[in-house]
């Protein structure tokens, strides 16, 4: 694989990202996690046609992000049928050979986990399927569950050799299980636990060999859900998992999950088992040494308008109800960056505006929960 790009984001290439950028950026645009320096604002990728304009808005995105100090990329293999993987690995190239930004201080993340269909939706997805995976042996339909989703080793090895190629990256610098909590509606909770394990044991595998830097897990309701929801997820316990396989110096170092003003549980809800006492999910993470991206950080648009008046009172200095859904995201304690769908330049310019400005004091946070 001589065409794909070598190396990854490290703590020198970051912080001299974050160096570049100078003033321009507000106190706390940037988190240090692990030797890295993440932006707290990242560009998603999930929303758009698989078409080739939804493609060039994205790639014209990317480049328009990382030139205005976004250096934290989030996607999945599924996301537009591996469209966005591919125009990722595109901009990036581009970045490169622009000297917008330099490979090692680019942090990408991508997902493995939902069966993904190749440039578009196929006729009959389930012949796709079969030609695709069952066929070649890369997992069996008794391991496919909800229509949807796998994630035995044997599938994640095929996943992340997919995402590479499509990123163009030999190594990709984070991968997520992609909502395993998927998996809870229709196996057992310790089977899930088990299939968990075996996929934690493949993905260290995967960071010894080069293949990526870190893991963790991406989902949907499995870390919000109170504890006796049937796909509720305790971090603490997949930790554990992680442990066992990997040793304390194990790789489950990042998450992923909903947060935003509709969907505050990560903060507000303590949910989450720690030391014999209840705790939220981002206190379970910042205990446990785990870095917190948050998803949906403005709902697909929907926070980007018609908020209350209060939230300009509590979050200053910012001009669009956008900016300030944002900076409530990138400013509560212990949450590192806030990812925004932004498939356009002008889209990323007016988020970015939210660089500049300081993150709120945590007392602004606390407030608004009052």
């Amino acid at each position: 694989m001589s065409s794909l790009l070598p190396g990854h984001a490290t703590g020198a290439g970051t912080a001299a990202y974050r160096e570049r950028l100078g003033g321009r950026a507000g106190a706390g645009h940037f988190r240090e996690h692990q030797g890295l320096w993440l932006s707290s604002l990242g560009l998603g990728t999930y929303l758009g046609g698989e078409d080739q304009r939804t493609d060039d808005l994205y790639r014209g995105a990317i480049l328009r992000a990382l030139e205005l100090g976004i250096n934290v990329i989030d996607t999945a293999i599924n996301y537009r049928a591996q469209r966005s993987e591919r125009v990722i690995g595109e901009a990036l190239r581009e970045a490169i050979s622009r000297g917008t930004a330099r490979r090692e201080e680019v942090v990408v993340a991508t997902k493995g986990g939902f069966v993904p269909f190749d440039g578009a939706v196929p006729p009959d997805p389930r012949v796709y399927v079969e030609e695709t995976f069952v066929r070649p042996g890369v997992f069996r339909w008794e391991e496919f569950v909800a229509g949807c989703h796998c994630m035995t080793p044997r599938y994640l090895a095929d996943q992340i050799e997919r995402s590479r190629r499509n990123l163009g990256l030999e190594t990709l610098d984070i991968y997520y299980v992609h909502n395993p909590e998927t998996q809870l509606g229709e196996v057992p909770r310790e089977e899930v636990y088990r299939r968990l394990r075996a996929a934690f044991e493949a993905l260290e595998a995967a960071v010894a060999e080069g293949r990526l830097r870190a893991y963790g897990t991406a989902t949907w309701t499995g870390y919000r859900q109170p504890p006796e929801a049937p796909d509720y997820l305790p971090l603490a316990e997949l930790a554990r998992l992680a442990r066992e396989v990997g040793g304390e110096g194990h790789h489950f170092r990042v998450i992923q999950l909903p947060y935003n003003l509709a969907m505050p549980e990560a903060y507000a809800r303590a949910n989450q088992p720690l030391d014999g006492r209840p705790a939220s999910l981002l206190e379970a993470a910042r205990e446990l040494g785990i870095y917190v991206m948050a998803s949906a950080s403005i709902l697909q648009g929907r926070l980007a308008r018609n908020l209350p008046p209060v939230l300009g009172e509590h979050l200053a200095g910012l001009e669009t109800d956008a900016q300030r859904a944002i900076q409530f995201v990138r400013s509560t304690p212990g949450l590192g960056t806030s990812l925004v769908g932004m498939k356009s330049p002008g889209h990323v310019e007016e988020n970015a505006r939210v660089i500049g400005v300081p993150v709120a004091p945590p007392e602004a946070i606390r407030s608004l929960f009052r």
